[in-house]
């Protein structure tokens, strides 16, 4: 059995053992130590400060809520007061000389630091709107905050957040009010509570959660963004320390909570401080071990670095490859097999990558030639029944009506076979099916209906050409023509959900379930078929356009009629000035 011994090892081996005993594990161990020592002291006298700090935050906010909540039950439980404003006056005098008398003293005095103001509102058609007394009008009836508090019947103020306002919204409804409705509204002092949250003493951010888990006030630089939405949606970092405190046993505050997030790197901040420290001790571990590597690796140094900076070559397409020389370690090995894969990627970027782009650019002019076919194809069926009627029409009747429908077909004419701009507005498609239901009305006269319906919003964002024409048109021809009653052919255009939604309905003949899994099957094929030629050329047209960013749906009833729904996303930049 052969003796160990150090020159048997690979040079990569004894790189790796002198780094591990000389340099990696003093250095590891000792700064490993160190540092969890003092992260853990550090971090665990930082949770407590932030748990404190936000304890005493929650106590503060409770103190400000309460001050509102005691002049909530001060109102509530007067009786002079509630029979006051549900009385009925019989003058604006009687009312006045009443305000003077009592309710005006009533409300003097009432404010203090927690409370920015407070209105007590009334359907009482006899009192005036005046000093804290106002009406209950439809209008205050359609506001954020009386809408929310129609969820509560409980006979304690509701807390309730509207417009970046906390507000206390009770019913005063303690004595008999024949009938009426009284509320009282006491708007906090959004200023006094911002304060609590900026000096808070919480090195974080702090979020008032309403019952729901819906983020109500917060302290964050962008928490205007994120009023209303759930806290549970909002992403923070992996390294972040959370707190929650949950108002319990307090029923206007129940469900309510605060939670806090704090970054993990202020936590350890003080330890950064030592960070110098840490440093020279790294570098005292690190030195006499450099030395004995350097002096070891110095001989290799000039090769790798040669290695290296032919490698950057390779990136700007330079496949030099590096001069043989006389070596048969490790290095030497790296620099022929270095050469050799730097040939190998050289020649599959000339023989395959190459050939591949040509490829590709063939199969892209061959569909782009097929794309143009499919534009220049006209209906000659349509054109022959369209003339054929304006003929015998225009034997029957004036000139107007001929006049009318020969302009619409040149409409038509003019924008099919001009293709130099391949998208146009919502508005001019709907100008053009416009003109093609014209001509079908005056090729069917009463026994064709048809209603065309858009938001203004959406007219003029931008489409591809003729994506919607060939819809109506074989709802016309293939849906109604063969239709025995009157047919009707509904086209609405709105925008949804930051998409344009097109919803295309008619009445006519249907077709079966296996008729329409055919149509699905021919629209999805990349080779052409003789029916449907229109269809299909919009729906690749979408493809090319949209890739999978669109959704295309049919639904058909036989006897019955086709409905046919269509999602575009909507492209801001494609509006004109834009």
């Amino acid at each position: 059995m052969p003796r160990w011994n150090l020159n048997y090892m690979k040079l990569r081996d004894k790189l790796l053992l002198m780094y591990v005993l000389s340099v990696f594990i003093p250095i590891v161990v000792t700064n490993v130590v160190f540092y969890n020592v003092t992260s853990a002291n550090i971090r665990s006298q930082k949770t407590r400060d932030a748990g404190m700090a936000l304890n005493n935050l929650k106590n503060d906010l409770r103190v400000t809520i309460d001050q509102g909540v005691g002049l909530s039950y001060s109102l509530y439980t007067d009786p002079v007061f509630n029979d006051t404003i549900s009385r009925s006056f019989q003058s604006h005098f009687e009312y006045i000389d009443a305000y003077n008398s009592y309710l005006k003293g009533q409300f003097s005095g009432q404010l203090n630091q927690g409370i920015r103001w407070y209105q007590v509102y009334t359907d009482n058609s006899t009192i005036l709107s005046s000093g804290y007394i106002d009406r209950l009008t439809d209008v205050v009836r359609s506001s954020n905050w009386y809408v929310q508090f129609q969820a509560y019947t409980a006979p304690y103020p509701a807390l309730i957040s509207s417009d970046q306002m906390l507000s206390l919204v009770q019913r005063l409804d303690n004595l008999d009010t024949g009938g009426r409705e009284q509320l009282l509204k006491i708007d906090l002092n959004m200023d006094m509570i911002k304060q609590y949250f900026h000096n808070s003493g919480f090195d974080g951010k702090v979020y008032l959660l309403d019952p729901g888990g819906h983020i109500q006030f917060s302290n964050d630089p962008t928490a205007e963004a994120q009023i209303g939405k759930r806290y549970s949606e909002i992403q923070f970092p992996n390294k972040m320390i959370p707190f929650e405190l949950t108002y319990t046993g307090i029923n206007y505050l129940e469900g309510w909570s605060l939670h806090g997030v704090m970054d993990e790197e202020i936590v350890l901040k003080e330890v950064r401080k030592s960070r110098s420290f840490v440093v020279w001790l790294a570098c005292i571990n690190f030195v006499l071990p450099s030395i004995i590597i350097a002096a070891m690796s110095r001989s290799i140094h000039v090769r790798l670095v040669r290695i290296l900076k032919h490698m950057k070559k390779v990136k700007t397409q330079n496949f030099q490859t590096i001069p043989p020389e006389d070596a048969r370690d490790e290095i030497g090995q790296l620099t022929m097999e270095f050469n050799r894969m730097t040939e190998t990627i050289h020649n599959l970027i000339h023989e395959v990558y190459l050939a591949d782009i040509q490829k590709k650019d063939l199969e892209l002019k061959q569909q782009q030639a097929q794309l143009h076919a499919l534009h220049s194809q006209i209906n000659p069926h349509f054109l022959f029944n369209t003339l054929e009627s304006v003929r015998m029409r225009s034997l029957i009747k004036g000139e107007k009506e001929t006049a009318k429908i020969v302009h619409n077909m040149a409409k038509m004419f003019r924008k099919s076979i001009s293709w130099n701009q391949n998208d146009v507005t919502v508005k001019e498609e709907l100008e053009l099916i416009e003109s093609f239901l014209q001509i079908q009305k005056y090729r069917f006269g009463e026994k064709l209906q048809y209603t065309i319906e858009a938001d203004p919003a959406v007219l003029m964002y931008r489409i591809p050409k003729m994506v919607i024409l060939p819809f109506v048109e074989n709802a016309s021809i293939h849906g109604i023509e063969s239709s025995p009653g009157v047919g009707i052919i509904q086209l609405f255009v709105s925008m949804e959900n930051e998409q344009l939604h097109i919803r295309l309905t008619d009445n006519g003949i249907g077709m079966s379930q296996a008729k329409l899994e055919e149509l699905l099957s021919y629209l999805d094929q990349n080779t052409d078929m003789g029916e449907h030629v229109g269809m299909k050329n919009a729906y690749s047209r979408l493809k090319l356009c949209y890739k999978n960013h669109f959704t295309f749906d049919i639904q058909t009833w036989e006897g019955e009629g086709t409905r046919i729904q269509i999602k575009l996303p909507l492209d801001p930049s494609a509006m004109p000035g834009d």
